[in-house]
């Protein structure tokens, strides 16, 4: 019986923070674990790197700058990268902890989609990439152990940055491309150079697997899968499978050409085109899906292995260069017999010893150990270059903790072995980033958002304000000044106008003048004021308001038309009248009519009238009459 050795890092408290609880799954490059973020109380993934791969300071370096890269990557469809840091001589990444599977489980359990979900796992996926290029991040490694499912059913990508530092430090260091054979694209195994065009091949070559249950290219060794990348074309999966529509055909010919010039140049254009592809889709044939025999699912745990031991599901290291269009895929090796005469073999050796001596131990085949000179200022790492026989050549970078003109790190690694009289190559800070802030007051939020993303800042962060002037969606303000040169990481924050601040208008009619207007510049309004005479309205108090009662924007103004009281109109002149015909003509002009008698009045004849006639007096105001 076997013994499976107890993985020490379980139950354990990584860089203080971080409690880990299980082991969830072992790859080549690294092991992820769930644990419990102490600081923030919530689960989270952390994946520790293997201990040799902190060994070499190319990959420390480019570790680092692609986890920093990749943790400002915020996306739904992108695996959240909260933290990186170096723990017991092994780096390590926090992530989003993703509730689900990953999507080579789901293959291994259904064989093949539905062309319906391979094409929404499609879009999510280049939704995703998208993205990432727009940010200048190629992910490398795209593959369905790397693409995660929530139970919700939510597309994930995880491992953005990290196959990218560790392929690029593979290839600084031993000339070799890492990535998993099966979905590498041509151009990576010919030349080692990544685009986002590769990471569009790999997602076609994924399509087609969910589509058909397996891989177009498969092979014994891993050298005869690369060999059918460069000079074979993915075949149409309608080859396979008659009823896949010629619209699907033609977007696998697009993801997966060979020439990374005829392909969809990244994620943001295979994105548009998988969603013209889905539009045009309809019916049963969405629900289709291949039935392949139970023999012909691969088994395939995504891991490191070696070249000759792995099939085409692995992470291998392949040298660049080493698959030539047209070459066969292995060649046997010729062996020649020759015969010597014993004495002249070792004549040979001989002198094969001594030249070989003088060679390895004082010529130029003499090897001496690098100088550790990371950390030192240029001119001192040059001199002490030279102080070992050693030439410098000199490349610069920008790094956020190195300060301007410290090395950063040198190729080979201090203590690694190097030809006498060889070079060594010095990275040198230029120190953190700088750009320059652009101006972005008044024009839209997303252009704004994409004008400073686009310069190499951080996403910004909106606070959203109403404001009188400015339209809804404009920016008002930035919290950096346009032209300011600022480092990279500099957060920056944007005030966006909601537009003008609705209110409401209350209903000020029958109060009083100065009620009315206090109400209404509480709200926000403005007053005008108009006067008219009113029959029925009292004196200072408003007949009405324009607008009316209701939703109005801050600022706006309202006119309130003020009760002048009754109109004044001409009193008629009764003198002399009867006093019925007084009476009735001052009632008729709208008049109250009040009768005083003089001597007993006896004549009945009007002698005395107060206000006169002719006079203006207010409509409904008393006449006084005297009778004679």
């Amino acid at each position: 019986m076997t013994t499976v050795p107890r993985d020490t890092i379980i139950g354990r408290l990584v860089d203080g923070r971080y409690e880990v609880s299980e082991r969830i799954a072992r790859g080549g490059m690294a092991t992820v674990y769930r644990a419990v973020d102490r600081r923030l109380d919530r689960d989270v993934a952390v994946k520790v790197m293997h201990p040799h791969l902190a060994e070499s300071e190319d990959f420390i370096s480019r570790f680092r700058r692609e986890a920093r890269a990749a943790a400002r990557l915020s996306h739904p469809h992108v695996v959240a990268v909260h933290d990186q840091g170096l723990w017991e001589d092994s780096f390590y990444l926090t992530m989003e902890f993703v509730d689900g599977h990953d999507l080579r489980s789901e293959l291994r359990v259904e064989g093949a989609l539905t062309l319906e979900r391979a094409l929404t796992v499609t879009q999510s996926v280049l939704d995703a990439l998208a993205a990432a290029h727009r940010r200048d991040l190629i992910h490398r490694d795209i593959k369905p152990e790397n693409v995660m499912v929530t139970h919700d059913g939510v597309v994930k990508v995880a491992d953005f940055g990290l196959a990218r530092a560790v392929s690029e430090a593979t290839a600084a260091s031993t000339g070799t491309v890492l990535g998993t054979v099966a979905y590498l694209a041509p151009e990576l195994l010919t030349s080692g150079q990544a685009t986002q065009a590769s990471d569009v091949y790999a997602v076609g070559i994924m399509l087609y697997e969910m589509l058909t249950g397996h891989q177009p290219f498969t092979g014994d060794v891993p050298i005869n899968v690369a060999f059918q990348h460069v000079n074979s074309s993915v075949p149409p999966p309608s080859r396979e499978l008659d009823w896949i529509p010629t619209e699907v055909d033609d977007l696998v010919a697009a993801l997966t050409a060979r020439d990374p010039e005829e392909r969809l140049a990244d994620g943001t254009a295979a994105l548009a085109a998988t969603r013209r592809v889905i539009a045009t889709l309809t019916g049963d044939v969405l629900h289709r899906r291949a039935e392949p025999p139970v023999e012909d699912m691969e088994e395939d745990d995504g891991g490191t292995a070696s070249l000759d031991l792995l099939t085409s599901g692995g992470t291998v290291a392949l040298p660049v260069g080493g698959v030539e269009p047209g070459a066969p895929a292995h060649a046997t090796q010729r062996r020649r017999r020759r015969r010597v005469l014993p004495w002249l073999v070792v004549v040979i050796l001989l002198l094969g010893g001594a030249t070989a001596g003088w060679w390895f131990l004082m010529g130029p085949g003499s090897t001496v150990a690098t100088p550790a000179v990371v950390g030192m200022v240029e001119d001192d790492a040059v001199a002490t270059l030279e102080a070992n026989g050693l030439g410098a050549v000199v490349e610069r970078a920008n790094d956020d903790d190195v300060p301007e003109g410290e090395v950063i790190s040198t190729a080979p690694a201090p203590g690694e072995l190097v030809a006498r009289q060889g070079d060594v190559t010095l990275l040198v800070s230029l120190g953190i980033l700088m750009l320059d802030m652009p101006g972005v007051e008044g024009i839209g939020r997303d252009e704004a958002v994409d004008a400073i993303t686009g310069e190499g800042f951080t996403e910004p962060t909106v606070e959203e304000r109403y404001h009188e002037s400015i339209d809804a969606g404009v920016v008002i303000s930035a919290s950096e000044a346009a032209g300011t040169r600022l480092p990279h990481t500099t957060a920056i924050e944007l005030v966006v106008s909601l537009g003008r601040e609705p209110v409401t208008a209350p209903d000020v009619t029958s109060l009083a003048e100065d009620e009315a207007a206090a109400a209404l510049e509480g709200a926000g309004l403005a007053v005008e004021r108009a006067e008219e005479y009113s029959n029925d309205v009292p004196l200072g108090a408003v007949i009405g308001q324009d607008p009316g009662p209701g939703q109005l924007y801050r600022g706006d103004t309202v006119t309130i038309t003020v009760s002048l009281g009754r109109p004044f109109v001409t009193v008629p002149s009764v003198f002399g009248m009867s006093r019925a015909g007084a009476t009735s003509a001052l009632e008729e002009a709208g008049f109250v009519v009040k009768v005083e008698s003089l001597w007993g009045g006896s004549l009945g004849v009007v002698r005395f009238q107060d206000p006169a006639g002719g006079q203006e007096a207010r409509l409904g105001s008393t006449v006084t009459i005297t009778v004679v």
